[in-house]
């Protein structure tokens, strides 16, 4: 059995990958056991485990795109992100980092990188290098014991340790937290959720992401009532996004006249979320508040929101003439490149809520390992947090008599589309998944 091996990101990212060569090669494929190995006993962890984003974190359409089209060829273009080429393979495909197969193959050629984040890779975890764990600063031991959250777990093919660290928060943290290699706190999902009200109440991310059901671990295993589910739902569930946000409004106006305007709120509640929504890739997460008024002739009109006058507000509102992710054309060498629209197909005057990131250039940017500053604004929503737009409405002096109805959604989808659509992605991968949604009826006379 091979030593302990501490992964510290934080000093790779901004360094050579030859400077980390021996930590990326201390292991071999054949030190972990294959994830099917595992199914056979853990039969329904393996099923849940097997549709689940960790399964897929490398083979994933937008992940493949990310990688291969702009972190690699970008790692050789410029120095000082040339540890990407390792380090975002460290998180995506940790068998692969380990066993020094940098750059993996692409996913169709179905190596072992395709195994993503693996039973091997979070059971033979022992701990954290980091005091604040990120940037994949965990403790791995691949062997016979593996290592979980139960001080009776008993196996007749492996060995079994108790893991306080299993339990905890910090065990997500390693890989959901992340520095870019100019010092930008890039992903800060543990962070988020340590300065939030549920770190101090005790609950920690497995209670939402591995929510506990009856059952039985493996064949054979002891029945209990409290099985931690391997379904890691996030925001690609729409189970799991779908009212993460409560949305509603409120107006004193109950009548209006044609050429009168209308003032009105929307209020946003983040009452389920542990974290800030959008969290993760918050570069390029979308979460974005549409306000319509439909009259009694089924004609609709788009509601802008009230600027409030904040630093950065720009980047929260809509607009489809804002061009950026310029940074793409140049990884790509694309001549001309203007960038893309930033906003996607989001309506103008519609409110993002989005932590916006920018290049050493200035650029907003979807490529967190380029970004050197994002301090400008975070307008997302933090837990337990109630987020109040206002919206004042000129009134049509040709608006039908009759219901008016005011309509506000929430949308969120995983990138922008413009980004989604120039990379030729499925549909599903920025497609505008409804959060919450809020109607208010208003007479029109």
């Amino acid at each position: 059995m091979r030593g302990i091996i501490s992964i510290v990101l934080g000093l790779f990212l901004a360094l050579p990958v030859t400077a980390f060569g021996a930590k990326m090669g201390t292991f071999k494929y054949s030190d972990f056991k294959k994830p099917n190995n595992c199914g056979m006993c853990h039969r329904d962890i393996y099923k849940q485990w097997k549709k689940t984003l960790m399964s897929k974190s490398y083979t994933h359409a937008w992940d493949q795109v990310e990688y291969f089209k702009l972190a690699l060829p970008h790692s050789k273009k410029l120095e000082k992100v040339s540890g990407v080429k390792a380090g975002c393979i460290a998180c995506h495909s940790p068998l692969a980092f380990l066993s020094g197969d940098i750059p993996p193959k692409p996913a169709d050629k179905d190596t072992r990188a395709n195994e993503g984040v693996s039973c091997e890779v979070c059971h033979n975890i022992t701990g954290t290098s980091e005091k604040v764990p990120f940037n994949f600063s965990f403790d791995i031991e691949p062997g016979n014991v593996k290592r979980g959250p139960r001080k009776d777990a008993v196996s007749p093919f492996h060995k079994t340790a108790y893991s306080e660290f299993h339990k905890s928060a910090e065990i997500c943290a390693t890989c959901h937290d992340e520095q870019s290699p100019y010092g930008a706190w890039v992903k800060a999902t543990y962070r988020e959720w340590k300065e939030g009200p549920y770190a101090k109440e005790g609950k920690v991310c497995q209670d939402c992401h591995m929510p506990k059901a009856p059952g039985k671990s493996a064949s054979g295993g002891k029945e209990r009532k409290d099985i931690a589910q391997h379904i890691f739902e996030g925001s690609h569930s729409i189970a799991q996004l779908t009212g993460a946000v409560d949305v509603s409004l409120s107006g004193l106006e109950k009548t209006v006249s044609p050429g009168s305007a209308l003032k009105f709120q929307a209020k946003l509640f983040n009452g389920k979320v542990g974290h800030s929504i959008p969290s993760g890739s918050t570069e390029e997460r979308m979460l974005w508040l549409e306000v319509w008024a439909t009259d009694a002739n089924g004609k609709k009109y788009p509601i802008p929101v009230t600027p409030k006058g904040f630093k950065g507000e720009e980047y929260t509102i809509a607009d489809s003439s804002a061009m950026t992710y310029q940074a793409i054309g140049e990884i790509m060498e694309i001549k001309g490149f203007k960038g893309l629209k930033r906003d996607g197909d989001v309506p103008d005057g519609a409110r993002i809520f989005r932590h916006p990131f920018f290049d050493p250039k200035g650029r907003m940017t979807i490529c967190q390992w380029y970004t050197k500053d994002n301090s400008l604004v975070d307008y997302r929503i933090k837990p337990r947090e109630t987020k109040v737009e206002d919206y004042k409405w000129s009134v049509p002096t040709d608006l039908p008599k009759g219901k008016l109805t005011i309509t506000a959604n929430l949308y969120y989808s995983q990138i922008p589309s413009s980004v989604g659509k120039f990379f030729k992605l499925p549909e599903s991968e920025y497609k505008p998944l409804l959060v919450d949604s809020a109607e208010m009826a208003i007479e029109v006379k």
